[in-house]
């Protein structure tokens, strides 16, 4: 069946708070400042939103930021499960909302204090993540406690197979704090680091994660205003138009620890949505000129390359070059330094990035934008996005 979701939808506004480690206020408010930035981004007023989305991992109630906010009334409100899994697909969900006109204009929100709050790994297990998921008692009384952890087996096992080294997965952290060494609003803001400095920085799980393969802890919120193509064309902003949109979860899954299929080394819920990207936009990975690809930690990044179809499964190594990756090269990915650079909001200021891009307004611009990626979460079910000129 053909897919009619391409063309209909465009993100008009985009707004984030700064990306801090303790940002003294309530989620709440986060998520306020972002929103009301983002329909200030587009032109928008309050009562213009009937809208909204979140992650099942947000802990701002619709109703309360409604509230807040003043919106009127709403006419689709949902959440996308799978943590950082969810950020294209609250787009996704909210670009449907619209294309039917169950809404007209809806926001897609996140929100957080993930440094100064909540903390994988620390003591306190609070929020979401206060009642142990069933699958994870097979984990963590062996010690498993961490997303860290969970990815090293991958990794470690994608290493053994294909030859790649930690040094390999150090060349996106090079690439990442390199684009946000140029961005104002970035955490690592003119703290470039190089491969040495990475292969120096101690290891969390040895042989394939070091501190620097690892993304940040961050407080902070993110806003997107998402409306028909159509109504976007006269609104403030240059509109960054959906061409595709997909979600997607794969055979014998578990949320980042799919161990117990016959092959651990690639994302195949990743591979899911590549499949449907390509197929909806009748696009290739060769018509995209930027991406921005979910850098949780390193490794997953170079099997996205994979599983997307920019390289072949194993030649990401290759591949994945600073030079082919940074800003001016064949591929520049991650153009506002990233999760790893800029700030970690479960990856939803990737796609503020990718709106900018298309705007032809990023701190680091690549030329002649027509096409960009924005991936979502991996080892997990996930979504992705690819935002195009009007």
């Amino acid at each position: 069946m053909k897919n009619e979701l391409g063309g209909r939808a465009a993100i008009a506004g985009i707004g984030q708070t700064e990306f801090s480690k303790e940002s003294g206020r309530s989620e709440l408010q986060l998520a306020c400042e972002a929103t009301k930035t983002a329909l200030d981004d587009a032109g928008l007023k309050p009562a213009d939103v009937d809208g909204l989305v979140t992650f099942t991992a947000d802990e701002t109630e619709e109703a309360e930021l409604a509230r807040c906010l003043g919106f009127p009334q709403m006419t689709f409100f949902t959440r996308v499960p799978y943590g950082g899994g969810a950020a294209a697909g609250t787009v996704m969900q909210a670009a449907m909302a619209v294309a039917t006109g169950a809404a007209n204009v809806v926001v897609c929100y996140r929100a957080f204090n993930e440094r100064s709050g909540f903390r994988f790994g620390g003591s306190g297990m609070a929020g979401p993540m206060a009642s142990m998921p069933l699958w994870l008692s097979w984990y963590l009384p062996y010690g498993l406690l961490t997303p860290a952890a969970w990815v090293a087996l991958h990794a470690q096992r994608y290493m053994h197979e294909y030859g790649a080294t930690n040094a390999d997965f150090g060349k996106i952290a090079v690439v990442d704090r390199k684009h946000a060494a140029t961005n104002p609003n970035a955490w690592f803001y003119e703290r470039p680091i190089t491969l040495e400095d990475h292969q120096k920085s101690r290891w969390i799980i040895e042989p394939s994660l070091r501190l620097l393969d690892c993304c940040q802890e961050s407080d902070g919120g993110v806003a997107l205003v998402v409306t028909t193509a159509e109504r976007a064309r006269d609104l403030r902003q240059k509109p960054a138009v959906i061409a595709a949109a997909a979600q997607g979860s794969a055979w014998d899954g578990e949320m980042m620890t799919s161990y117990y299929r016959d092959d651990i080394t690639g994302l195949p819920e990743m591979g899911v949505v590549a499949k449907k990207l390509w197929r909806d936009s009748g696009l290739t990975a060769a018509d995209i000129q930027t991406a921005f690809l979910y850098d949780h930690f390193t490794p997953f990044v170079l099997i996205q390359l994979e599983e997307l179809g920019f390289c072949k499964p194993g030649e990401a190594k290759d591949f994945a070059t600073v030079e082919n990756l940074s800003l001016g090269g064949r591929l520049p990915i991650n153009t506002n330094g990233g999760l790893l650079g800029e700030g970690y909001i479960h990856g939803m200021n990737g796609i503020t990035e990718g709106v900018r891009q298309v705007r032809g307004t990023s701190c680091n611009q690549v030329e002649r934008v027509e096409h960009v990626l924005v991936t979502a979460g991996t080892g997990v079910p996930t979504s992705a996005l690819i935002l195009r000129r009007e």
